[in-house]
């Protein structure tokens, strides 16, 4: 049976709670959105394959409960991954200050060179933006990040923002990747790659539900 992917990687979701963050996930793995709220609880995942550079890449996102109570547990997770989304929500000012210390703790926790990305999420909801677009920019900016404003409701940049993330990862990881272009290489790659990173821990993809 062919191969359905060349390479996984594992992304990561971390923010306060209530950014939306479940949200995005749904809205990029599944299409869906849901307005109504329900924090997630520990840690949970999604898969979705996508192609890039003529890679196919499986991506296992992870999406991690903001609340303080549940922190000892998801930043077990920082150090397995390779590409980390940062969320605020622009609506909330509170959330936005609180970057610095979700990059902290990236610092603290995740491997050297994980690539980031920050979002400014529920651009949707301008008229209760605190947080204005140049704040975010200028964050991303001094922590050397790309960024970007999302909206999970209308799809604004939910594609793009996943896709630019794991072209990093993809660029950071070029020499090791570098025979997947080649049939006889695959298999090799793909099984060592996978055998480095380990089964995944937590429920099955299939439960997750969209309730953001």
């Amino acid at each position: 049976m062919a191969k359905q992917y060349d390479v996984l990687f594992r992304l990561l979701l971390i923010g306060d709670s209530g950014v939306g963050k479940t949200c995005l996930l749904c809205r990029f793995t599944d299409n869906e959105f849901h307005s109504s709220h329900i924090s997630t609880i520990g840690v949970d995942f999604k898969m979705k394959t996508i192609e890039v550079d003529g890679i196919k890449v499986r991506i296992q996102i992870w999406d991690t409960a903001g609340q303080e109570r549940y922190q000892t547990i998801t930043k077990q997770y920082y150090r397995r991954a390779q590409g980390i989304f940062l969320v605020y929500d622009i609506s909330s000012e509170r959330s936005y200050q609180h970057i610095m210390k979700w990059v902290s703790d990236v610092d603290e926790y995740a491997p050297e060179g994980v690539q980031k990305i920050l979002i400014g999420n529920k651009a949707d909801e301008e008229q209760k933006r605190q947080v204005g677009r140049e704040q975010g920019q200028q964050l991303a900016k001094e922590y050397g990040m790309d960024f970007y404003e999302t909206s999970a409701c209308t799809n604004l940049n939910i594609k793009e923002s996943f896709t630019r993330l794991t072209e990093l990862v993809l660029q950071a990881h070029r020499k090791e990747l570098e025979g997947l272009r080649t049939p006889a290489s695959n298999e090799l790659a793909l099984e060592e790659l996978e055998e480095k990173e380990g089964k995944p821990e937590g429920p099955e993809n299939s439960s997750k539900t969209c309730w953001c």
